[in-house]
């Protein structure tokens, strides 16, 4: 492996995810995750640097993203390649109006900066909307806790474990 593709094993840490991150995955019985974490020396914040890290396909990379709707938080999940409509999400919902959270909003609610945020393990309880586009795919890649750590896992397990429900939000091109 090159040192832009370690795992946290080869490295011989004990991981190299974010601290709350490990916490979530001891908790969950996952630990054997710890494992397959990928730590990167460049920061992957966004999907398609993430996706070329890693050599994957962009649909698999999963964004973990942070939406207000009616000012209250609620995670969507979706495929790298999409973008989320937030129409479909506010329509899901059954909210007066949706909107992308701040930064603040973000690490208050998760626990994590954007670029890093986790589909699961976060500060807070929060609803989670999973677009089905991740269904597509056998593994998708995902934000351990840092923009600079990602984990593999099927995705109907990962939305599982986030307590998502599967939806269609992502934008349709006309």
């Amino acid at each position: 492996m090159t040192t832009t593709d370690e795992t946290a094993a080869h490295r011989g840490e004990a991981s190299a995810a974010h601290p709350r991150f490990a916490q979530a995955l001891r908790e969950l019985g996952l630990d054997h995750l710890n494992a397959e974490i990928r730590h990167f020396p460049e920061a992957t914040r966004t999907a398609a640097e993430a996706a070329a890290a890693i050599g994957c396909e962009l649909g698999q990379i999963c964004k973990s993203l942070i939406f207000a709707a009616d000012g209250v938080p609620v995670l969507v999940l979706m495929d790298g390649a999409s973008r989320v409509d937030v129409e479909r999400v506010r329509q899901e919902l059954g909210a007066d109006s949706v909107t992308r959270a701040k930064a603040d909003v973000v690490r208050e609610t998760t626990g994590y900066a954007i670029g890093g945020v986790p589909p699961f393990g976060h500060r807070t309880r929060t609803k989670v909307l999973a677009d089905r586009g991740l269904l597509d795919h056998d593994v998708v890649w995902a934000a351990a806790g840092t923009p600079h750590t990602v984990f593999p896992m099927a995705p109907e397990v990962l939305i599982a474990h986030a307590g998502g429900t599967v939806v269609d939000v992502r934008e349709h091109t006309r």
